[in-house]
């Protein structure tokens, strides 16, 4: 009987347990990746859900002032001051402006079942009551920090290093040492045999494995500048994104505001005999494309600080204010 024990020489324990590290370290980060990849996720279908459902409710209010601008132009058709097309062309338009809700509303459900799904929710969700669309984004940092992908690349990095150096210990012959009874049966005595082994690696240096582990390296490494150069880029990008549409958001304000004063004086005139149908028209077109571009523009201020969070390793609006 006998017992027999790997002498773990020339580092090797030490160096396996470096390698078993970094390739945790390479798993956390890429947790901590995936993670700021869900909150992204989740935070835009949650956005546009917000923004399907004001679309609806600027497409339901467009069908009330279309419905109202029909009513006021056949009373002018039955007064005689319109003729009879104008009537039939204000009925166009009021279809037009139902199919358009309707289209709506079938964006919006499927928006709120994507929601539904995305945040695993067990009730369907029938409305968004906390708005992410007038949040203000978070203070950005200064760009000084390094970006969870970047991260990534190093940890895989230096795993791929660490493995170089298992593969040269590996070349190292495995030496063993036993111990152990034997018994002799002629006279019926015992003795304690020690005894050490060692192959002797004369055609297998583990050249090949070493030299995949080199090339493993070289790649990451190349990730690794890759990685460098998107982010570099990428923040750039992000924030200058973020600039504009929180620009744009300000604009598309003042537009609407504006397109909503044109529109009231247009009904005070339109009803008073001084304006056109055609020009209630235009005026009532400018104001609902005026509030549909200001959605647009806040759903893209939230794309923006969403692409921007994720350069920055954090979550979305993470110490946002209102």
């Amino acid at each position: 009987m006998s017992v027999s024990q790997q002498l773990e020489l020339w580092g090797r324990r030490g160096i396996r347990i470096d390698a078993a590290r970094a390739e945790a370290g390479a798993a956390a980060r890429r947790r901590d990746l995936a993670a700021f990849d869900a909150a992204g996720r989740l935070a835009l279908v949650y956005a546009e859900a917000e923004a399907a459902q004001r679309r609806y409710l600027l497409a339901d209010e467009a069908l009330s002032l279309t419905e109202a601008d029909t009513k006021a132009a056949r009373l002018q058709v039955e007064e005689g001051r319109e003729p009879a097309l104008r009537g039939v062309q204000a009925q166009s338009q009021s279809a037009a402006a139902a199919a358009a809700r309707d289209e709506a509303l079938a964006e919006r459900d499927a928006a709120f079942a994507r929601l539904r799904a995305v945040a695993l929710l067990a009730e369907p969700v029938t409305s968004v009551e906390v708005s992410l669309l007038d949040l203000s984004p978070a203070q950005r940092g200064d760009g000084s920090s390094t970006p969870p992908s970047v991260q990534v690349a190093e940890a895989e990095r230096l795993a791929a290093e660490r493995a170089i150096a298992v593969e040269r210990v590996r070349a190292m012959p495995d030496i063993t040492a036993n111990v152990g009874v034997r018994r002799f049966e002629v006279d019926d005595t015992a003795a304690v045999v020690f005894g050490v082994s060692m192959p002797l690696p004369l055609f297998d240096r583990n050249r090949g494995n070493l030299r995949a582990a080199q090339a493993e390296y070289r790649a990451a490494d190349a990730r690794l500048s890759s990685a460098r150069q998107d982010a570099a880029a990428g923040y750039a990008a992000a924030s200058a994104r973020l600039r504009a549409s929180s620009s744009r958001v300000q604009a598309t304000d003042v537009g609407v505001a504006t397109a909503q004063e044109a529109y009231r004086l247009s009904r005070i005139g339109f009803e008073a005999g001084r304006i056109s149908q055609l020009e209630l028209r235009t005026t009532r077109s400018a104001l609902i494309d005026a509030r549909t571009t200001a959605v647009e523009a806040r759903l893209t201020r939230v794309r923006a600080e969403i692409d921007l969070a994720r350069l920055e390793g954090r979550a979305p609006y993470q110490g946002s204010s209102q």
